[in-house]
């Protein structure tokens, strides 16, 4: 079960600062939205990378990010806690991967990632409750950024 207070350690330790998304986690309400939130920016300077880079970035901060929670979720003792949302930005840079930057692109990336995040359509609610540890934490919301990523560039090939 996912708690809601974030821990001192988040203002003290770098990387419960990282893995509660420089912050963005500690939020009391909607921890993932802000996290989500948190990330548009930062898609905003990768997206001027070329598309190798910006997904290498994105592979790396998943690796990463996998031990990064897994950390912070046994320093903390609760796994998968609400405020860790390291896992939101990489989803979310995921669902952006190939779109070109727009603040309309953005939050219409923003809308369908937390869309499928929230909702875990099949097999993304599987792999939440059944897959553990940091990888746990962050497949889910990989699974939902390809999931938003694909309606992304439904509309973008529609349009």
């Amino acid at each position: 079960m996912k708690k809601k207070n974030a821990p001192a350690s988040v203002w003290h330790r770098p990387t419960h600062f990282l893995a509660f998304g420089l912050g963005s986690g500690a939020s009391p309400w909607a921890p993932g939205t802000f996290g989500t939130l948190a990330a548009i920016p930062f898609y905003w300077l990768l997206s001027e990378l070329p598309l190798g880079w910006y997904l290498s970035v994105v592979f790396v901060a998943f690796v990463w990010g996998v031990w990064l929670c897994e950390k912070t979720s046994r320093d903390l003792g609760v796994h998968d806690h609400s405020g860790i949302v390291w896992d939101e930005f990489v989803g979310y840079w995921i669902t952006m991967a190939a779109v070109p930057f727009s603040w309309e692109a953005a939050l219409w990336g923003f809308v369908l990632f937390r869309i499928f995040d929230v909702i875990k359509p099949w097999p993304i609610r599987w792999a939440d409750r059944r897959v553990a540890g940091g990888f746990g934490i962050m497949i889910d919301d990989v699974m939902a950024g390809v999931y938003a990523w694909s309606i992304m560039h439904i509309w973008f090939w529609l349009h």
